[in-house]
């Protein structure tokens, strides 16, 4: 590919003019050499290439036949060079040694059946230069010879990945970022916009939490009980109390190493093969890739951009059906930095309580409230309903390499007994979280709240949210809605305006011609390649430039 010049997007789209699809993750995986892809899909890649599927699964070709006399009919014309980073390996037989492009296939006898499904040459990319005479003779050995079966070199086997993690993604950390970390690693300067982590972009943890780290760090190298310390479970228990959760004992919280395990060992234990759970969209896409991977059936319901993206209460009762097991609420929300107001949470109650549902309550962001709002969790707002709340001090402590989250239970416990045991079997089998983070939760929910002085004006998150505000909604073809909460704004691109119809590409593209890193609609589950996520935790400096940059490049874009 790269001799040729053929990038990723050029393969799918040609995979697209035949009316098949070729996935943008399993080929940036496959060309990066974490994996093998489908079967299918690699017959397809094989065929776009103009070379043997073998070739690309293996890095060699299939062993030809005796040599026979050479007719017009009995060889397939091939293009003539494959990717230089793919080798053949040396062999007893003659074959092109290590380091030598791998040759055409030209005088490689192909069965009628292989003929008839070869690629024309307007599907293909084939090569500008033509074979040199030893690349043809030896593409001739090859062809002609045969090995002993003897001296044959064993086939190395390869692993692959299971099949259950066929339909999971994770684009928030996905090709764009991997093409964003090989242009870092060429020396090019990377704008980030992709990514809530605090730290690098100049928040601090407060002095008093790291002080305490470090003075019990002696006393955490041991496991702790598999739900977490009493001292950081009587904290929780008490922020609950604090936050209106109904019936909320020391038993009925568990800490995690990040909400990111917990949500992932409550999928496991939730849902069965079939299971249905209903996730909004836009999401934070791990709740999608645990319920998939935990053998359910993510059905997503539309929060609303035009009702300051609340979700859609019609949309919900429209997806709910006899597999429906629970809801998924992330509020305040990430991707779109939405608080939910407390009708719309009542609607929502009413709904699970009609259709007897579970409801999941992703609250991370709960201490980051702007404007005077006030947050409410959903589960004091239904003690006669099964809830689990999510909720940590990565966000609003500027500690999310501290791995520490929680979840808690509440309501009515009693319809969830056997339910819970599966739970508790599961934070036993990871036997506890994070020992030395658990010893800083009582400090951290009960000392001085730094974050408060972040989201008032004149603090950064407030004043840079502002900033990023304003500045998307002066570009032309581009609109925002204003964030009440965490850090994160999902603006919307004018597709017609701008001719797009991939968001991953329009991501690419502003990569590669700004050095600007944003995730893609798409990354978050969002139906449409017309938004995009903007962190905007750095600098009011690098704001601006990323702002002004954006606004040059839009100027001018128009997508292939």
């Amino acid at each position: 590919m790269d001799d040729r010049g053929i990038r990723q997007t050029d393969l799918i789209r040609a995979a697209q003019k035949r009316g098949a699809r070729l996935g943008k993750s399993q080929l940036s995986q496959y060309v990066n050499g974490r994996t093998l892809p489908r079967q299918d899909s690699l017959e397809l890649l094989a065929s776009l290439l103009g070379v043997h599927a073998d070739w690309l699964a293996w890095g060699k070709l299939p062993e030809a036949p005796q040599a026979l006399p050479m007719s017009s009919n009995q060889y397939a014309e091939r293009p003539s060079t494959p990717n230089a980073a793919r080798r053949m390996p040396s062999n007893a037989s003659g074959a092109v040694h290590p380091g030598q492009d791998v040759p055409s296939t030209d005088a490689v006898p192909v069965s009628t059946a292989t003929q008839t499904s070869e690629p024309t040459s307007a599907d293909t990319f084939d090569s500008a230069s033509k074979l040199t005479a030893s690349t043809a003779h030896a593409e001739k050995h090859v062809a002609t010879q045969q090995v002993p079966t003897s001296e044959r070199t064993p086939v190395m086997r390869h692993f692959k990945k299971s099949s259950k993690l066929n339909n999971v993604l994770y684009d928030v950390r996905g090709p764009v970022v991997d093409e964003a970390a090989r242009m870092e690693s060429e020396g090019m300067r990377i704008l980030k916009l992709n990514i809530g982590n605090p730290a690098p972009f100049g928040f601090r943890a407060p002095d008093e939490v790291v002080h305490d780290m470090r003075q019990q760090l002696p006393d955490g190298e041991g496991y702790s009980d598999s739900r977490g310390l009493f001292s950081a479970r009587k904290a929780i228990m008490q922020y609950c109390q604090i936050r209106n959760l109904p019936n909320v004992t020391m038993e009925d919280i568990y800490t995690g190493n990040g909400v990111s395990e917990l949500i992932n060992l409550c999928m496991q234990a939730i849902l069965d093969n079939g299971d249905e759970i209903l996730i909004p969209s836009p999401d934070y896409p791990l709740w999608t890739a645990c319920a998939t991977l935990a053998g359910g059936t993510p059905v997503h319901y539309i929060c609303d951009e035009q009702a300051e993206w609340n979700p859609d209460l019609d949309d919900i009762r429209s997806k709910i059906s006899p597999r429906t097991k629970a809801i998924v609420l992330i509020n305040p929300n990430n991707p779109t930095g939405a608080l939910y107001p407390r009708e719309v949470l009542a609607e929502i109650v009413e709904i699970a309580r009609e259709h007897q549902l579970m409801i999941l309550s992703d609250e991370i962001y709960d201490r980051l409230i702007m404007d005077g709002f006030e947050h409410t969790s959903i589960a004091s707002m239904a003690p006669d309903l099964f809830c689990i709340t999510f909720s940590g001090l990565s966000k609003s402590h500027m500690i999310a390499g501290y791995r520490i989250g929680w979840m808690v239970l509440s309501g009515n416990k009693r319809c969830a007994k056997d339910l819970i045991e599966g739970i508790h079997m599961l934070a036993n089998m990871r036997l506890c979280s994070n020992v030395p983070a658990q010893a800083i939760v009582q400090t951290a929910l009960g000392g001085y709240q730094s974050v408060q002085r972040y989201i008032v004006p004149g603090g950064r998150v407030h004043d840079q949210r502002d900033l990023v505000y304003e500045a998307l909604n002066q570009i032309p073809g581009i609109s925002a809605v204003k964030p009440k909460a965490a850090f994160y704004i999902f603006p919307k691109i004018d597709v017609k305006r701008f001719n797009i119809t991939d968001d991953e590409q329009f991501a690419l593209d502003l990569l590669h011609e700004k050095h600007i890193l944003i995730v893609p609609g798409k990354g978050f589950n969002w139906h449409k390649p017309d938004h995009f996520r903007v962190v905007y935790l750095p600098r009011r400096r690098v704001l601006t430039e990323c702002m002004e940059d954006l606004a040059d490049f839009m100027e001018t874009y128009r997508q292939a």
